[in-house]
């Protein structure tokens, strides 16, 4: 069983294996770091960086929230106990929510911080943390490793965590349970196009992938009264182990979603991950629609049809699509490490029109600086309203203007082989092929000269022909993330064939 000493904040929170790493003692001690990091930031102990714009107006209050994993919410009660122990002010969510949903919260209530219990993505051993920033979206990298820090300290000192029982703190009111969905809705309710949505006609699939999202897409049509779509929930219930399937929206994951759109006539189907800040799509003819392409269809959408303005943020392992539409509406393009928070930073302290990521998160301006899966299908929606056209047409609008783009992600297991080597490896490797003039002339089977390579966060190697491979490490499992797109999907196969056949030549064996 790991100690807190071992624990670390990878790209968003901390997360581990339930029972193993992710105990309740583990737990308790970091609800302990979070409570010692808010009072710091109360008392301007803390560094807070400058794009934040000030501090927050009540930092001795918190957001607790969870998800439909197992244990969340007991997790939840434990965080809020610790938290209200430490004498701050803690609204802890009466169900389980999702982490858009929390976000919003801890901005609505202009809160200290938020917390909320998810491994998002993961499997369902897994469970995690995510701490929020008073500002309504993900722990900036300060403030993660600050908080890693005081967790291992006090672990090192073996300081026990403050603690004030649950009745007890709700009797004193230390803790609010509060249910905020519905503030959360008249949110996106003004942002959203809702006359568009009502041109709308047709079965829609949605499809929570038994997780946080559940219930909150049937809230919004049914607050609007949009009598017009009938709305079609599959894998709704509440099941910790997701049924088998990872909670991740991603093709593989989502023959559910395909057979109910395609055997229901549906005109589209959405998909969320386990905490609902990513989604994934599949036309009306079964087609996956992945995040890229989503990411496209709403930058064009913002920018075309609602005449929004601002930079578009994308991480590393994007679509160089982003890029072609950016530049045909005249936005700057910043590239960011993968990670949202990255994109968080951007749009805390700058006029972002939309973030995005290859993983389904994205983000737009106007609403919180965070990823948002359910808002991402209802702009989608919304834009089938106002043109009147179906998802494939949109789609196939979006790669007849912008060329096709192929995209695949191949998560390689390194169980068994130390991180620290991985990437040691990777470093010698891409150290010698930058070195070597030979080299630059291919990769592999590709005879495709290589135009860059570059290190930002992974090591990435660009092609004359605007494909790429990336090689990047993950920050929460024991796998080796390989990335590629081109402008064929048997392009595609042959670089991650490729890129393959290169690890097994520079990993050491497990």
């Amino acid at each position: 069983m790991k100690s807190a000493k071992d624990l670390t904040f990878g790209t968003d929170g901390w997360r581990d294996v339930i029972s193993d790493g992710f105990t309740f003692a583990n737990v308790r001690i970091v609800a302990q770091a979070i409570a010692e990091y808010l009072l710091k930031q109360a008392r301007n102990e803390v560094q807070i960086p400058l794009e934040c714009g000030g501090r927050p107006e009540n930092p001795l209050s918190v957001v607790v929230g969870y998800d439909t994993r197992f244990l969340s919410e007991r997790y939840a009660r434990e965080i809020a106990c610790v938290l209200a122990g430490n004498g701050l002010s803690v609204h802890l969510t009466s169900s389980f929510c999702t982490s858009p949903v929390l976000s919003f919260s801890v901005k609505m209530l202009r809160a200290g911080g938020g917390v909320m219990v998810t491994a998002s993505h993961n499997p369902p051993e897994y469970n995690g943390i995510k701490f929020k920033g008073y500002y309504g979206g993900s722990a900036l990298p300060v403030m993660s490793s600050e908080i890693e820090r005081i967790a291992r300290e006090n672990s090192r000192l073996e300081k026990e965590p403050e603690f004030l029982p649950f009745k007890e703190a709700v009797s004193t009111n230390r803790i609010f349970l509060f249910d905020p969905r519905p503030d959360y809705l008249a949110d996106i309710s003004r942002i959203l196009d809702v006359e568009a949505l009502k041109n709308l006609k047709g079965r829609i699939v949605f499809d929570p992938m038994f997780g946080a999202a559940s219930g909150l897409v049937e809230a919004f049509f049914s607050r609007h009264k949009i009598t017009s779509v009938q709305v079609d929930i599959i894998r709704g219930d509440r099941n910790p182990w997701f049924g088998g399937v990872n909670p991740e929206p991603i093709r593989k994951n989502l023959d559910a979603l395909v057979d109910r759109v395609q055997s229901s006539g549906a005109r589209a189907g959405f998909a969320f991950d386990g905490d609902a800040d990513r989604a994934g799509a599949v036309d009306e003819k079964g087609n996956f629609v992945d995040s890229h392409r989503l990411f496209g269809l709403i930058l064009v959408h913002l920018c075309r049809n609602r005449g929004w303005r601002g930079a578009v943020a994308k991480t590393f392992s994007t679509t160089m699509m982003v890029n072609k539409i950016a530049a045909s509406c005249g936005l700057e393009v910043i590239e960011t490490p993968i990670g949202f928070r990255h994109i968080c930073n951007l749009m805390v302290g700058g006029d972002v029109l939309i973030g995005g990521e290859e993983s389904g998160g994205i983000g737009i301006k106007n609403h919180i600086p965070e990823r948002d899966g359910v808002l991402t299908s209802l702009l989608v929606l919304e834009m089938m309203g106002r043109t009147g056209k179906s998802l494939s047409a949109l789609v196939e609008d979006l790669l007849s203007e912008f060329g096709p783009h192929y995209y695949e992600r191949e998560d390689v297991n390194i169980d068994g082989i130390k991180m620290t080597d991985v990437r040691e490896a990777l470093r010698r490797a891409f150290g010698a092929l930058k070195e070597s003039s030979a080299a630059r002339k291919g990769f592999g089977q590709n005879s495709i000269p290589i135009s860059d390579i570059k290190d930002l966060d992974g090591y990435k190697i660009l092609f004359n022909d605007s494909s790429w491979i990336l090689f990047r490490p993950s920050g929460t499992e024991p796998v080796l993330r390989v990335y590629a797109e081109a402008s064929t999907p048997e392009e595609v196969k042959n670089l991650l064939s490729d890129g393959r056949a290169f690890l097994e030549s520079i990993l050491p064996k497990g």
